[in-house]
């Protein structure tokens, strides 16, 4: 069979799935990511103007935020008692993110123990109601009993904006396709080598020097491409535009947790000050991508207070108890040949440069930990060696990392985040080969995003529960627009959201599909550009 024929017969099967599906899941297929618990019930309740909505001083915002939105599909409800309403009701036995929906003849129930809990079931009754209605007829619900909860605790977006900087509206955009899914935090990749995009007031020149470049490599050929745009790209945020930004996220039950980089990665804050780098040499913010030599002079003292002063600023905007330091693809050739490293590393009883990494990463922790916060690093923080251009013998190591740290694991073998898991490290597992979203379809296509596991295959169910969600990452090297942006990311999130709040024994992608298929309309009269279902599924045609 050909490709062509191939693809003609996957589409009309793809068609025939999402009607069947549709036929045998009715009005609760359309919901993402799909309930815990759905129990239907016989008969209907008509959502109408006659319908009221009864709310406590608790509820009393998002009872509004509900008024709101049904005016604008064509439902105008009652802010007050009527004979039908929809109510809003406190279970304080509830878990945080727990709700429950129950719609009878004359009563819908939303019930939650607080915000993020009534949040989540006004994403879900949403869903239910099409997105425009006859204002004279209402809409009818069928009858059910919604009780849901989520699998995992972290359901996490990253977005990096170091290589390309989006602004604050095209975030906000983001975070709003977050909210509808029920992911509830947002990686913030802030500083990386080729830019840095928040605004430290004590260090100004991060941001009047970092955070432009003077040209950004293109081209088909990606990493090795000689080819240049020739023009400046540039961007950072103002710490008012931050904490807009934070509050528009916990508005929508969304934590932000931003990613400073350090020890490596850190091109752009040594381009702003050289005496940052291990080297001191003067530098320019680079115009190529790929992973740099630069790094931070750790056995300088003045080196150890900026990133102290950097992380003041930063937990004084983000109030999330993680703070993300990056700590991946460190480079250790600087580190080896500075003499004043090497007196440092002699000094403290370190042998190697991954215990002197690790070292350094615990006394990060440390410090973040006395200000009541926790830290988070990409898997490199164990002292593992992940890398080709690593020398085994620079990443033996016999420092522990500090059992308070969060480690966000991205690549190597699954062993590794098993073997964390056990020694009591709390793991988010975002496999790189799983969870990029800046990968092509055909290296993740939506089904193998959807059937995506965090909890690796051999780990004892004692510690299960150590693994406590997944990240999606988009990076954006290759993504300059929004539109390519957008297409790397979606459909692809709706399977992560999935993964992150439904239990196994619920998932099934034809029902995901048929779901998919009706919540995508939304996407385009939001003008969210996706690339289509079937090609999302493709694992043959590249994007």
């Amino acid at each position: 069979m050909g490709n062509h024929t191939l693809n003609i017969f996957r589409g009309h099967l793809y068609a025939y799935l999402i009607l069947l599906s549709g036929l045998c899941f009715g009005q609760v297929a359309n919901i993402l990511p799909y309930p815990n618990k759905i129990e239907l019930l016989k008969g209907d309740f008509l959502l109408d103007q006659t319908t009221g909505i009864i709310s406590g001083k608790e509820s009393k915002g998002l009872a509004e935020d509900l008024h709101v939105y049904l005016q604008d599909v064509g439902v105008p409800v009652l802010q007050v008692k009527a004979s039908k309403n929809i109510v809003f009701e406190k279970k304080p036995a509830f878990g945080r993110e727990e709700y429950e929906i129950n719609i009878q003849k004359n009563e819908v129930k939303l019930i939650a123990s607080g915000a993020t809990g009534w949040f989540y079931s006004i994403q879900t009754l949403k869903q239910l109601i099409p997105d425009n209605v006859n204002s004279s007829q209402g809409v009818v619900l069928k009858n059910m009993r919604i009780v849901d909860g989520p699998r995992f605790s972290w359901r996490a977006f990253m977005l990096d904006e170091s290589r390309h900087f989006r602004g604050k509206e095209g975030v906000k955009v983001l975070l709003d396709e977050m909210a509808r899914l029920k992911m509830n935090v947002f990686h913030w990749h802030l500083v990386d080598d080729q830019g840095w995009r928040v605004e430290i007031k004590k260090y100004p020149l991060l941001t009047q020097i970092g955070s432009t470049r003077s040209s950004t490599q293109v081209g088909p050929e990606k990493y090795d491409s000689p080819i240049q745009t020739g023009e400046r790209h540039s961007g950072y945020y103002t710490q008012e535009e931050i904490r807009e930004i934070v509050q528009y996220a916990a508005e929508r039950q969304i934590t932000v947790v931003p990613e400073i980089e350090m020890p490596g990665h850190a091109s752009a804050a040594i381009a702003s000050y050289s005496w940052l780098g291990a080297s001191k040499e003067k530098i320019d913010v680079p115009t190529t991508f790929g992973v740099f030599y630069n790094v931070y002079d750790v056995s300088d003292p003045k080196v150890i207070q900026f990133l102290h002063d950097v992380l003041d600023e930063i937990m004084d905007l983000f109030p999330s108890e993680v703070i993300h330091i990056g700590g991946d693809e460190v480079k250790y050739d600087q580190w080896k040949e500075s003499p004043s490293i090497q007196a440092y590393m002699a000094e403290q009883g370190l042998s190697t440069p991954a215990e002197l990494q690790v070292h350094f990463t615990n006394n990060i922790s440390a410090y973040l930990q006395s200000k009541g916060r926790r830290m988070m690093g990409w898997n490199e923080i164990l002292g593992l060696n992940l890398h080709h251009y690593q020398d085994e013998s620079d990443t033996q190591s016999d420092q522990e990392l500090a059992k308070e740290s969060v480690v966000h694991f991205w690549k190597g073998d699954l062993a590794m985040a098993t073997e964390a898991a056990s020694s009591d490290y709390d793991i988010v597992n975002s496999l790189h080969s799983n969870t990029y979203l800046n990968y092509a379809y055909r290296n993740i296509p939506l089904q193998m995003a959807y059937e995506y596991n965090p909890v690796p295959d051999g780990l004892q169910p004692q510690y299960h529960d150590k693994v406590i969600g997944l990240g999606c990452q988009m990076w954006t090297e290759w993504a300059p627009s929004k539109g390519q942006l957008h297409y790397q990311i979606f459909p692809r999130i709706a399977a992560y959201a999935e993964v992150g709040w439904t239990n196994v024994k619920q998932k099934d992608y034809t029902r995901f599909l048929s779901s998919l298929e009706v919540y995508s309309k939304g996407w385009e009269g939001r003008g969210i550009y996706f690339a289509p279902i079937p090609i999302a599924q493709s694992v043959e045609k590249s994007n």
